[in-house]
C-alpha cells in the first residue's frame, strides 16, 4: 500500500427531489441537484488534488444510483461503496470501519456539502491527527464538516442528535468521555439551506448561485 492514509467522501447520486432537499423552496428541485451534483464533484476534484501531492486511498460511499453510476460520473482513482443502512452515525461508522479494514491508518471523512474545504484543510487535518486522537472541523450550524480518526471509537456515532445544532457539542463531550484528545480545524459553513447560499459568494467556482 503506498499510503497509510484515506479520505471518504459522504454523498449521494443526485437524483433531482432526493437531494439538497431544504435548498428545494429555494432552488427548485433541478437546480438544487445541479448544486448537488457541483458540489460533489468540486469536493472529488480537491480531494483529487491534495492526494496528488500527498498520497491517500479516495473512498466515495453514496446513497442512490448504483457503483456504475457514479463511476461513469466522477471517474476512476475512487473506490465506490454504497453507504450502510441506519442512521448517519451508522453510516459514518460502518464507512470507517470498512476502510480501517483495508489496512489504513489514518483516515478523514468529509461530506460534499462543504465546498470551503480545500487542500490546505485536508493537510491540516492529517497533521494535526500525527498529534491527537481525532480532528474535527466544526461546522457553522453546530455540526462537523470533517472528521479525522485512527481508530473507531462507538462512542462518536452513538446517542448523537444529527441534523441538529448539538451534533459538535454532543460528539466532543463524547471524546471527553472517553479521554481522546481533539484538534479543532476553522469554522466552515456547509450549504444545507437557503439562507446558507450567500457563502458561495466567495467561491469563485459557486458565485453564480448567489444571485437566484
Amino acid at each position: 500500500m503506498i499510503s497509510s492514509r484515506a479520505i471518504i467522501i459522504m454523498t449521494r447520486y443526485p437524483e433531482p427531489g432526493r437531494v439538497k432537499t431544504r435548498l428545494i423552496p429555494a432552488l427548485g428541485a433541478d437546480e438544487a441537484a445541479r448544486l448537488h451534483r457541483q458540489m460533489v464533484e468540486y469536493a472529488i476534484s480537491t480531494v483529487r488534488g491534495f492526494t496528488s501531492a500527498s498520497p491517500a486511498g479516495i473512498f466515495v460511499f453514496f446513497n442512490g444510483g448504483s457503483k456504475e453510476l457514479m463511476a461513469s460520473w466522477l471517474g476512476d482513482g475512487a473506490e465506490y461503496l454504497l453507504q450502510a443502512d441506519g442512521n448517519l452515525g451508522d453510516k459514518m461508522r460502518a464507512a470507517f470501519q470498512a476502510v480501517f479494514k483495508r489496512g489504513f491508518k489514518a483516515v478523514t471523512m468529509i461530506g460534499s456539502d462543504c465546498p470551503a474545504i480545500d487542500r490546505h484543510i485536508l493537510s491540516r487535518a492529517f497533521s494535526a491527527l500525527t498529534r491527537t486522537d481525532m480532528v474535527v472541523g466544526p461546522a457553522v450550524d453546530g455540526g462537523y464538516y470533517l472528521l479525522s480518526i485512527k481508530q473507531v471509537h462507538n462512542s462518536l456515532f452513538e446517542g448523537i442528535h444529527w441534523g441538529g445544532s448539538e451534533v459538535l457539542t454532543q460528539t466532543l463531550s463524547a471524546a471527553r468521555s472517553k479521554h481522546l484528545t481533539v484538534s479543532c480545524l476553522p469554522e466552515l459553513s456547509d450549504i444545507d439551506r437557503p439562507e446558507d447560499l450567500v457563502t458561495l459568494k466567495d467561491l469563485a467556482a459557486f458565485s453564480s448561485w448567489v444571485h437566484h
